[in-house]
């Protein structure tokens, strides 16, 4: 990858702004960590003596800015649903075309933690997890409720549910035997069970408690929209519910407070049941045929996880994390198998 240039990145952010802020300068470039898919940097934005924390994400300079490094894209979907009903995400300040694109958003303070997957050296209480799994499931339904063409995104494609397994096996296929195991029997078995799709609505992709930011208890912004599309409704609401009952694991044992607030996490069928009391009449029919989006959101976590202990397997000092995770995945997909048939 080519490295970036931040003092022409910032060059060309100042520029961007000044229609809407004058002499507006950038500055504190810093790179925030996480994110696989594209560069993410904090940074202020300086106008008239008044500091604004923003957020700035950028494709990796030399790969082509395409799927989840199509950042402008991402801000296309995230401004599509700011400022919906019941919907929290950051507000876009900045897109800027080129070579790299970028855009530049509100900075939202708050604590990003994965009650089942995380560990930190201070870890919310059970009831804030609770609390804060709760406002997850309500606020998937109201982005549930937000109608694609009302916002502008009528005419991106469409995603079935049968292009979403494709998708995922094409990944999984470029691993190992060894890390693959029972994948082509869950595979066979989901292409053979493919449910009719509902109505398509705004997926985020990858809907979970590690990609919102709370503030205490309250979600403050549904973060990471590098795999947003549309389509089913089923795909977000079963990769939450899946996360409350995660079969893979990264960590053998956690402390005591990082294991109560792994244990105050709802169980999927109450985060079901605060999605349907939240939808009310906005979604009337039940989400059938979950346990096929399930096994699917199982598959998918095979495949990416399985991608990611490939590499490690690679590195000169692997990270054990990985490895239980790769040791984790048979049973996952095991359980995927039952539940689909």
């Amino acid at each position: 990858m080519t490295e970036l240039d931040t003092g022409e990145l910032v060059h060309r952010a100042e520029r961007a702004a000044q229609p809407r802020w004058p002499a507006a300068r950038i500055v504190e470039l810093e790179p925030l960590p996480g994110g696989v898919s594209s560069l993410t940097f904090s940074a202020r934005l300086r106008h008239r003596g008044a500091d604004r924390p923003v957020v700035v994400k950028v494709a990796p300079p030399g790969l082509a800015p395409v799927r989840n490094r199509d950042v402008l894209r991402q801000a296309r979907g995230i401004d599509a649903v700011h400022g919906a009903p019941g919907v929290a995400v950051p507000e876009v300040l900045l897109e800027v075309d080129g070579t790299p694109p970028f855009f530049v958003m509100e900075f939202v303070a708050g604590e990003a933690y994965e009650p089942k997957w995380d560990l930190s050296d201070r870890p919310p209480s059970p009831e804030t997890v609770d609390r804060r799994a709760r406002a997850a499931a309500t606020m998937l339904a109201r982005l549930h409720a937000v109608d694609p063409a009302a916002v502008g995104l009528a005419a991106e494609p469409v995603l079935s549910p049968a292009d979403e397994l494709d998708r995922w096996a094409q990944l999984y296929a470029t691993v190992g035997d060894d890390l693959r195991g029972e994948e082509l029997s869950l595979q066979r078995a989901l292409r053979a069970r493919i449910p009719a799709p509902l109505p398509p609505r705004i997926l985020h992709g990858d809907y979970r408690l590690g990609n919102m930011q709370f503030s205490g208890r309250r979600l403050a912004a549904i973060i990471d929209w590098e795999l947003w599309s549309l389509g089913d409704p089923r795909h977000d609401l079963a990769w939450l519910m899946a996360f409350a009952e995660p079969i893979q694991q990264r960590v053998q044992r956690r402390d005591p407070a990082n294991q109560a607030a792994a244990d105050a996490m709802p169980d999927a069928g109450e985060l079901l049941a605060e999605y349907r009391r939240a939808a009310g009449a906005a979604r009337p029919s039940e989400p059938a045929e979950l346990d096929w989006f399930l096994a699917l959101c199982y598959y998918k976590l095979g495949a990416t996880m399985s991608v990611l202990a490939k590499r490690n397997r690679r590195a000169a000092e692997p990270d054990p994390g990985l490895e239980r995770i790769a040791q984790t995945t048979p049973p996952m997909i095991a359980r995927a198998l039952e539940l689909v048939t």
